[in-house]
């Protein structure tokens, strides 16, 4: 389900309110010519990329295919994400590589993992969480033999503010079954996601 499908939505007239304030509270006038629209526009920014608020990434999972009885690794790597840091509401961006072993050949469409990644990156995130959840829901909805997700990410509250170091990455990663159990099997997954 895309962000315009999404039937619930932010409150936007409370955050036209309160980005008003913002803006008053940091010494500029939101009456200004360039800034007159600031609110609604931060509001309707607001509104896409906390869209996964309303989403349930278990929905993306919902359409399986049996009959290939595939059980070999499955890897989509390189996903482009955006989030914002729950902690400061500033953007992080990256990528996701989501690894898995299909059981009884149940697989879903490669599209569809990557839409999971985006709905739980469209919410305030930690980069942790994003992995742990991605992970926990694939292991979850399509009952696998074990999933791997490895994420890196720059976060713009170390570029742009406090330690200012600047192409810096965080890498996370979130093992369940087999990868977590067998080290040559992790091994191979961690070779295909770093392969050029």
């Amino acid at each position: 389900m895309a962000c315009t499908e999404v039937k619930k939505s932010v409150d936007k007239e409370k955050i036209k309110k309160a980005v008003r304030e913002i803006l008053e509270a940091i010494g500029e006038d939101p009456d200004r010519e360039g800034l007159i629209n600031t609110p609604d526009r931060v509001a309707r920014m607001y509104e896409e990329i906390f869209c996964g608020m309303f989403q349930d990434p278990k929905e993306h999972l919902k359409v399986t295919f049996e009959s290939e009885k595939y059980e070999e690794m499955v890897v989509v790597k390189d996903i482009p994400f955006y989030s914002c840091c729950e902690h400061h509401l500033v953007p992080f961006f990256g990528k996701a590589h989501v690894v898995y072993i299909p059981k009884d050949g149940r697989l879903t469409g490669l599209s569809k993992l990557a839409r999971v990644v985006e709905t739980i990156a469209k919410r305030p995130q930690l980069q942790e969480r994003i992995a742990k959840d991605t992970a926990d829901t694939i292991m979850s909805e399509l009952k696998p033999y074990g999933v791997m997700v490895v994420i890196e990410a720059e976060h713009m509250c170390m570029t742009m503010r406090g330690v200012k170091k600047p192409g810096s990455k965080t890498v996370t990663s979130a093992v369940r079954g087999v990868f977590e159990k067998n080290m040559a099997v992790k091994s191979e997954a961690m070779s295909l996601i770093m392969m050029k």
